[in-house]
């Protein structure tokens, strides 16, 4: 396996979202049922695109993974990357959907962002997609 990140130090320079830091690792050999992954980060953060003042939520990622799952330091360093990065709470969670699905083809991902509440409204938008779907 060639990972980028995984048993490196690595320095990074958080300048907005970036998917290259995404590695994928084999997925392990289901032989009964289905193999369900649930990743939650709660401690992400962006900027409001409005004000430039920091947005803050977690992030909930599920998948059945087929082949690939993601390999957690980079998708640490992957959400990380967002702190720099302008960007609306539901174009957040599409994009993280939708660099997953690039990278893991996986069998179903549901991408939750459960983001603090401004102004008093709460936001949680999901991204979810099913393998079969028009890309």
């Amino acid at each position: 396996m060639d990972l980028k990140h995984l048993g490196h130090q690595v320095p990074h320079i958080f300048v907005g979202a970036d998917a290259t830091l995404l590695d994928r690792v084999p997925a392990p050999e289901v032989k009964r049922g289905t193999l369900e992954v649930t990743i939650v980060g709660d401690e992400f953060t962006s900027l409001c695109p409005a004000t430039g003042g920091p947005d803050f939520g977690t992030i909930n990622i599920s998948y059945h993974p087929d082949k690939w799952l993601v390999e957690s330091k980079s998708l640490k360093l992957y959400l990380e990357s967002y702190r720099q990065e302008g960007i609306f709470h539901e174009a957040i969670v599409n994009q993280v959907g939708n660099h997953l699905v690039d990278l893991l083809a996986p069998v179903s991902i549901n991408v939750t962002g459960n983001f603090k509440p401004r102004g008093g409204w709460a936001i949680v938008p999901t991204f979810a997609w099913y393998a079969g779907e028009d890309d």
